[in-house]
């Protein structure tokens, strides 16, 4: 039976080993890019340390969209990734909460009026937790199937909280947000493809070009000044464009997991 992509052929096998050249090239570039997010974090944290909050809010965005474009590997940093990117939600004292900390923890002090001084230990804490992590992700285990169930899950979550605007803590960032996470998703489809398209070339054209469609709205529709704009501050008729390209993308990348599951050869 076709899938969304409109493959029908039968699916070739995918094993660890098939797998695994992906798995490296997805590798090397987060370990690269958590070189670019370090520098990006460090520069806010001495942005806060010399009480420069203007800089500090402009840094805040580049770091975290540094940040939001290792996408699939989030569910490798494990704690990390909360600690780095965690927001408010569940915790006892909300935004007020001492375990709140990292990029939101700062984004709700940059765009709620607090001092830098109060800011210096979050900044300072964000740049260890990233050095921390740096050091950590050589030895993390991950598990291949993630390269695929992520090109799904990434832009999953950009539709429960980017359109929605609901993990914005006050700077109003949360289309550029997604328009990082579509550069995530990018990527993973860039280092899956050799494998995709030997099993459903179909769905890998179809991917792209629902990805290059909805990223190139997202940045017309939020970002056409060059400064973004707030999902809640975007024309009714412009969220619902927005919200049916992602749709559709969501719909093709669904498959993908199940296309290249990683299943037992013995």
């Amino acid at each position: 039976m076709a899938g969304p992509g409109g493959d029908s052929q039968a699916i070739i096998p995918v094993t660890s080993e098939t797998m695994s050249e992906p798995l490296r090239a997805y590798q090397a570039f987060v370990t690269a890019d958590l070189v670019t997010l370090q520098a990006s974090a460090d520069t806010l944290r001495a942005d806060v340390d010399a009480g420069d909050l203007e800089a500090a809010r402009r840094d805040w965005l580049t770091a975290h969209l540094d940040y939001e474009r290792l996408g699939a590997a989030y569910g490798t940093f494990g704690d990390f990734d909360a600690a780095i990117n965690g927001r408010p939600d569940g915790l006892p004292g909300g935004v007020h909460d001492p375990e709140f900390s990292g990029f939101h923890r700062i984004e709700y002090g940059l765009w709620h009026g607090e001092s830098a001084e109060s800011l210096k230990a979050p900044a300072a804490k964000l740049s260890t937790d990233v050095a921390e992590l740096g050091k950590a992700f050589p030895t993390q285990e991950f598990d291949p199937n993630d390269l695929a169930l992520r090109t799904h899950e990434i832009l999953e979550n950009t539709l429960q909280f980017q359109l929605t605007g609901s993990a914005d803590q006050g700077s109003g960032t949360a289309l550029a947000t997604a328009s990082a996470n579509v550069d995530g998703t990018r990527e993973l489809l860039t280092v899956i493809s050799p494998v995709l398209r030997t099993r459903a070339p179909a769905t890998l054209e179809t991917a792209g070009r629902r990805l290059d469609a909805f990223g190139t709205l997202l940045r017309q529709v939020a970002n056409p000044q060059g400064t973004w704009i707030a999902p809640g501050g975007l024309a009714l008729a412009d969220r619902r464009k927005l919200n049916g390209s992602l749709g559709a993308l969501l719909e093709t990348l669904a498959s993908i997991p199940d296309v290249l599951e990683i299943r037992s050869t013995g």
